[in-house]
C-alpha cells in the first residue's frame, strides 16, 4: 500500500493566494461587469526591459544553428551571469563573492522552498507576519516552528528566539510589511546565527527597491554572515521576470550546503542572456525606471492613505505598503475593498496571527490604477 506524508495534512486547508481568487471569482461571477484594480498579489503589471528582449531574440536565435545550439547547461549556471551577478550585486557594495558560490534557479519561491531539502529534524523561526512558503514547506516536513512576532509594538524589527533554533527565515525589505532592518539590527541575528550555530536563510527578492543607505542590501555586508547564511535573489520583481523565471541563491564555502545540481537541470539559457542584459548598460537604466516606476506608486499609495488618516507601514524601500485595517478584521477588510471598492488587496491574517489587523497593498499596478484605487478609498 502506498504511503504518503502524513505531513501535508497539517497544511492549512487553503493556501492564501488560492483562497483570494476563490472569491475575487465568486464576487466576478456574479458582477462581471466590475471595474476590478488588482493590488492583491505581488505580480508585475509593466513588460520586460527592452535589453533583456532583444537579448532574449538573439539567444533564440543562437538555439537555431548548430554551431551556436545549446543543450544541458551547466546547474550551476553559466558564467556569463555568474560573472555579472558577482560584479554588479555584490561586489558594488563591497562583499567578495565567487562564481562557484552563485546558483542560478528559476525563482526565490522555489529555491526557500526546495532548500528545505537538506535541513533534517532542525527547529525553524519565522517572522509573523511571514511569507507563507517558509512556513508550508516545513511543515510538509514535520519540522517545528517557532514565530518571532515583528508589529508595530517592536517597531517591526523581531526579538530573538527566546528559545534555540537551528534555521532562521529572514525576508529583508520584507514581504508583507515592507519594512527593513538597518545593518545594525541585521547583526544581532548573525551573531546569534554564529554563537548558536544556526543557519539564517536570507530572502532578499526585494533588495533593488532599497533606497535608504544604511539598509544593507546582502545579508553579506554584516561581519561573520558567510558563516552562517544562505541569501536568495530574484529577477522577478527586480526586472519583471515574474512570467520568465530567474533567480539565484548563493551559498558561501564558509556555510556549503548542496542540493541544486542532484534535482535541477538548470535555468534555460534563453532566460540566463535575458538576465545577464539586465547588466548591461541599457538593462541596468531600464530596470532602474522599472524600480522607480513601481517605488512612486509605493509613494502614492502610503501618503494617500495616510492623508485619508490611515496608518501605514512600508512602501520607502519596498513595494509593498501594510495597512492598519479599521476594524481589525483582515478579511472582513478584504471583503469590503473587494465588494464596495473593486479593490483586490492581501488580508494580513493570510500571513501570521501577527498580520491580523493589517492588510497588503502592492506597488505593482499601473500609475494610473494606482491613482484611481485611492480616489475610490
Amino acid at each position: 500500500m502506498v504511503q504518503i506524508n502524513d505531513n501535508f495534512t497539517k497544511l492549512s486547508d487553503s493556501y492564501l493566494f488560492t483562497e483570494i481568487a476563490r472569491r475575487l471569482k465568486a464576487y466576478t461571477a456574479s458582477n462581471p461587469d466590475a471595474p476590478i484594480i488588482r493590488m492583491g498579489i505581488g505580480d508585475v503589471t509593466l513588460p520586460l526591459p527592452d535589453a533583456c528582449i532583444k537579448a532574449m531574440h538573439k539567444a533564440v536565435d543562437e538555439m537555431s544553428q548548430k554551431d551556436t545550439f545549446r543543450g544541458y547547461g551547466p546547474e550551476q549556471g553559466y558564467e556569463f551571469l555568474q560573472d555579472k551577478i558577482r560584479q554588479f550585486d555584490f561586489k558594488s557594495h563591497g562583499v567578495d563573492i565567487n562564481n562557484d558560490e552563485i546558483f542560478i534557479s528559476d525563482g526565490a519561491k522555489s529555491d526557500t522552498g526546495n532548500i528545505t531539502d537538506i535541513l533534517g529534524n532542525n527547529v525553524i523561526a519565522v517572522t509573523d507576519p511571514v511569507y507563507p512558503v517558509y512556513v508550508d514547506t516545513n511543515v510538509m516536513s514535520g519540522r517545528n516552528i517557532v514565530r518571532m512576532p515583528t508589529t508595530k509594538s517592536n517597531d517591526f524589527v523581531p526579538e530573538l528566539p527566546k528559545e534555540k533554533v537551528d534555521v532562521i527565515y529572514l525576508c529583508y525589505p520584507n514581504n508583507p510589511t515592507g519594512t527593513t532592518l538597518t545593518k545594525e539590527q541585521l547583526k544581532v541575528f548573525v551573531d546569534y546565527a554564529i554563537r548558536n550555530k544556526s543557519l539564517i536563510l536570507f530572502d532578499a527578492a526585494y533588495e533593488a527597491f532599497i533606497t535608504e543607505s544604511n539598509v544593507p542590501h546582502s545579508i553579506y555586508e554584516i561581519d561573520g554572515a558567510k558563516q552562517v547564511a544562505i541569501e536568495f535573489r530574484s529577477y522577478s520583481k527586480t526586472a519583471g521576470f515574474t512570467g520568465t523565471r530567474c533567480s539565484y541563491t548563493v551559498v558561501p564555502k564558509e556555510c556549503r550546503y548542496r542540493r541544486q545540481c542532484t534535482k535541477f537541470n538548470g535555468t534555460p539559457y534563453i532566460i540566463q542572456r535575458a538576465a545577464e542584459a539586465t547588466y548591461s548598460e541599457e538593462g541596468q537604466l531600464q530596470v532602474r525606471q522599472l524600480i522607480d516606476y513601481y517605488l512612486l506608486n509605493a509613494k502614492i499609495i502610503r501618503e494617500s492613505l495616510s492623508a485619508k488618516g490611515f496608518e501605514v507601514f512600508g512602501g520607502i524601500n519596498s513595494p509593498y505598503i501594510w495597512l492598519k485595517t479599521p476594524d481589525g478584521d483582515s478579511w472582513a477588510f478584504f471583503d469590503y475593498l473587494l465588494k464596495e471598492k473593486n479593490i483586490v488587496s492581501t488580508p494580513g491574517a493570510g500571513f501570521g496571527a501577527s498580520g491580523e489587523g493589517y492588510l497588503r497593498l502592492t506597488a505593482f499596478n499601473t500609475k494610473e490604477k494606482t491613482i484611481e484605487a485611492m480616489d475610490r478609498i
